[in-house]
């Protein structure tokens, strides 16, 4: 799930940059360079999105550029924010599963130091074409 949203820097008076978000006025972030900046809205993002989402919070649609007027000195960028990517990031606390395979497998498995998490994280990642 990949989306792009508008976000709205501005020069700050003591120097730096502050960023808001048209579709999301909740969330505001700063930064000392304007890298810096783009990297804390890039995180504010996912941070505001993925809360959303964990509440069955519907997303707002994208805004356009053309659709809201930035005021003068300040100026627009795209943001992207990709679902399975930030989660993979951020989310790398581990679940206990249990599962069942044959005995035949499981001692085929075994006798090759097969690590079982991680066949059936390769396997999922595979299955889900993440």
């Amino acid at each position: 799930m990949s989306k792009f949203y508008s976000a709205i820097f501005h020069e700050a008076d003591e120097g730096g940059y502050w960023v808001t978000f048209p579709d999301f006025p909740e969330c505001m972030t700063q930064g000392e360079t304007l890298e810096e900046a783009y990297k804390m809205a890039s995180e504010a993002l996912g941070l505001c999105i993925d809360e959303k989402l964990r509440n069955d919070v519907e997303l707002p649609n994208p805004s356009k550029p053309v659709d809201y007027m930035v005021d003068m000195g300040d100026f627009s960028c795209l943001i992207e924010f990709d679902l399975i990517k930030y989660r993979r990031m951020h989310n790398t606390k581990s679940v206990k599963k249990t599962l069942t395979i044959p005995e035949w497998l499981n001692e085929a498995a075994i006798e090759q130091n097969i690590n079982f998490s991680q066949v059936l994280q390769d396997a999922l990642i595979s299955k889900l074409s993440l």
